[in-house]
């Protein structure tokens, strides 16, 4: 699993990435709001941990950033206001959970798992996946676009969920190969460019409004564009 946590206080975040660490976590660490956005947009997360009060932008602005794009992964707020109003605020502002400081990391990893485990069991029952007039039915494994069929094949349609249950998001090469590949290593060929070109031109070549994006030097994100 992979955590992002964005706590400026150096001594909680190295409290925070040892424990997660030891508990098997892969983690990333972002020491200010602007930068733990960006990475919040670039990579494929389980959990973030957001303190409250960050320099550069203030982690409810964070989560009210990376909720616009669709986003949902779960958020636990870290935060030394712990007051029921600012509880309340952060829960309202797109938070899954709010923990004050100082807290017991054994407490804290509890509320990590119990909402890592609630978002999969969300995820699991999600049927139909929705990107603007593209649709996917998971239990009939069928897609459409604007109400006309498109047939993709088996690996297409991996490749395709993924892209639709993380909309709105950079997705990286290194994402699809492990993810849509299985891979956890970089084969150095063009499999994911052949798989990317041949999807474009099934659910963008008669359409309008192209979904599928390249991001150069980034990866891919399907959104609907202005």
């Amino acid at each position: 699993m992979k955590a992002l946590v964005i706590e400026d206080d150096q001594d909680v975040a190295n409290y925070l990435v040892k424990g997660l660490k030891e508990s098997d976590f892969v983690v990333d660490h972002a020491a200010d709001g602007k930068e733990g956005v960006m990475m919040a947009a670039s990579e494929d997360y389980d959990i973030m941990i957001v303190d409250r009060m960050l320099p550069g932008m203030d982690g409810l602005s964070i989560i009210k950033t990376v909720r616009a794009t669709g986003n949902q992964v779960p958020v636990l707020i870290l935060s030394a206001l712990g007051d029921v109003d600012d509880r309340v605020e952060g829960l309202r502002g797109g938070g899954d959970d709010y923990l004050t400081k100082p807290f017991s990391f054994t407490e804290l990893l509890a509320r990590i798992e119990s909402l890592i485990r609630r978002n999969r069991q969300a995820a699991e029952t999600e049927t139909v996946l929705k990107v603007a007039d593209l649709e996917m039915d998971l239990l009939a494994r069928t897609v459409k676009r604007a109400g006309q069929n498109i047939d993709v094949q088996p690996r297409e349609f991996r490749l395709l969920e993924y892209l639709m249950r993380n909309a709105g998001q950079v997705v990286t090469r290194t994402m699809l190969l492990e993810k849509v590949w299985d891979y956890h290593f970089d084969p150095q060929t063009n499999v994911i460019d052949v798989h990317i070109s041949r999807l474009r031109a099934k659910i963008d070549k008669e359409f309008d409004t192209p979904l599928l994006q390249t991001i150069r030097g980034a990866g891919y994100m399907l959104r609907e564009t202005a």
